[in-house]
């Protein structure tokens, strides 16, 4: 099995906005204002990987958008070389940890085939796996390792998949390889979304979406926030257990949505 390659249960039929939409105008002019903000941190070429310019891109996107940002702590503790382990919703997901902490992104192939997005993921360096090619999972985990070793961040998503909710899926081990030969610290992290304070499906990206579709949500929601909790930092010397306990903190008590079909793995 492919531990990096992963079908959720969840589906589109998941999804749940918890406010209406905002009216047709008002979803008009978010997608002018996101135009706007994506060309702008286009025009800043290489620069774009800059943390501060990043930072200052990644949230100009979530305010055209109408998302609001909550993060705790408001500005995480800077601990060179962390690996970031996070829940994944959505790809909003990756706007709003950018926009509270700018680091180097693993992400999936076809990311970067993407119109527009891709050429902005290529800029700040992100880093793609192809999922199917499995003989070269060693390959990435030294890469891993030798950026964190480096003192540069990343952000992982172990759970390989977007499901619904944070409380979906259990964490792949991989990833928390690099942590443990680089001898790096390991940060879960959970992401939320709400609507009117109250638990949102509405920005999941979910098996049988394509992007345009999930934007399309995303820029209709009223009321968004994501929020982004950083927990206490993990060490350790087994991926085992570092995947183990960075879910929990992740999930916390919080019952899966989905039986993980893959559990066994």
């Amino acid at each position: 099995m492919n531990p990096w390659s992963v079908e959720a249960p969840c589906t589109p039929a998941c999804v749940n906005a918890t406010a209406p939409r905002v009216p047709l105008a008002e979803t008009a002019r978010r997608y002018a204002a996101l135009a706007h903000t994506l060309i702008r941190a286009a025009s800043s070429g290489e620069r774009l990987a800059e943390p501060r310019i990043l930072r200052t891109q990644a949230r100009a996107v979530l305010d055209a958008l109408g998302v609001r940002l909550e993060s705790w702590p408001p500005v995480p503790e800077h601990t060179p070389g962390v690996l970031i382990a996070a829940n994944h919703i959505s790809w909003v997901d990756v706007v709003a940890l950018l926009a509270v902490e700018p680091v180097t992104v693993l992400a999936k192939r076809e990311v970067g085939q993407w119109p527009l997005v891709g050429t902005l993921a290529r800029r700040i360096g992100t880093r793609f796996i192809d999922r199917a090619a499995v003989r070269e999972l060693p390959y990435t985990v030294a890469e891993l390792a030798d950026t964190l070793r480096s003192g540069r961040s990343v952000l992982v998503f172990p759970q390989a998949t977007t499901w619904c909710t944070a409380s979906g899926g259990r964490f792949r081990r991989a990833a928390f390889q690099a942590a443990v030969d680089a001898g790096a610290p390991v940060r879960p992290t959970t992401v939320d979304y709400l609507q009117h304070g109250e638990p949102s499906t509405v920005a999941a990206f979910l098996g049988g979406d394509d992007f345009t579709t999930s934007l399309h949500r995303v820029a209709a929601a009223r009321h968004l926030t994501v929020r982004v909790t950083a927990h206490p930092l993990l060490r350790g010397t087994d991926r085992r257990t570092l995947a183990a306990e960075a879910r929990a903190a992740v999930g916390g008590t919080r019952p899966p949505v989905h039986a993980d079909p893959y559990a066994h793995v």
